[in-house]
């Protein structure tokens, strides 16, 4: 019995409590009501790529449409090889095709919301990362109408991650609100985390637990992820995301 008042106790602390104080967040910023009207304009990240020769690896994430951006945040790559006139932004989405090429500025608000930048690679990391990329991105096993599933997965983030996953050296975690992350998008329960530097345990998406350098430890309940960051400290909360240092140290873009 003890044991349970325990586990409900830390449930209410690090799920529930979190869960609602974003929700008081949302309501008082009503940001993402009018989906239809939001600006999706460039935030200026991102230079010309006629001014920027070297190649380009990007991960954003935005905070999702109307009331999911409570608790969820939609993720995407923008890739640009050495030389390359242009970036291409990758999307997964659950309208029409879902991996949506270029519907969006590279650099672009989600919706009136602004992204986040998760990770970032310039020059020859970047141009190593880019082929590997790009065959997760042409290989991956949901990219037919009907595949795309909000809730478990697999979403935006199920995507994201795959496509990570070719790339361990890039050492990137997802926000912890990126719900549907740890979908299983390639059938396995068990697998390496997207860093390889530990392991996942993911029971369809609905409840898993991970542990790794890069990763840290998360627990998820019904997609919702809280956890401890031990390599860049900071708490993760299902809402609230990050809680401490940045994921991505200061100055990686550069």
């Amino acid at each position: 019995m003890h044991v349970l008042k325990l586990a409900a106790s830390l449930f209410a602390l690090f799920f529930l409590l979190p869960l609602g104080v974003a929700t008081l967040l949302y309501q008082r910023t009503g940001v993402g009501a009018d989906w239809w009207s939001a600006d999706r304009s460039s935030i200026g990240h991102l230079p010309p790529a006629s001014q920027a020769p070297a190649a380009v690896v990007r991960v954003f994430a935005a905070p999702t449409v109307r009331w999911r951006g409570i608790f969820a945040v939609h993720c995407w790559l923008v890739l640009k090889p050495e030389g390359a006139a242009a970036y291409t932004r990758y999307d997964y989405t659950a309208w029409g095709d879902p991996i949506r090429v270029n519907g969006f500025a590279p650099d672009g608000r989600w919706f009136g919301r602004h992204p986040e930048l998760v990770f970032a690679a310039d020059g020859a990391a970047a141009a190593a990362m880019i082929p590997r990329m790009q065959a997760a991105i042409e290989g991956y096993t949901w990219r037919n109408r009907g595949d795309y599933r909000a809730w478990p997965g697999p979403n935006s983030n199920t995507f994201v991650a795959a496509v990570l996953a070719a790339v361990p050296e890039a050492a990137v975690s997802l926000p912890p609100t990126a719900v549907g992350k740890d979908f299983p998008h390639d059938g396995r329960w068990l697998r390496r985390t997207p860093s390889g530097t530990g392991l996942a345990l993911s029971l369809g998406g609905y409840a898993g637990l991970t542990l790794g350098w890069v990763e840290g430890i998360e627990l998820n309940i019904l997609g919702a992820v809280a956890g401890l960051d031990l390599r860049r400290p900071a708490l993760k909360l299902p809402g609230l995301g990050r809680l401490g240092l940045p994921g991505m140290p200061a100055g990686a873009a550069s």
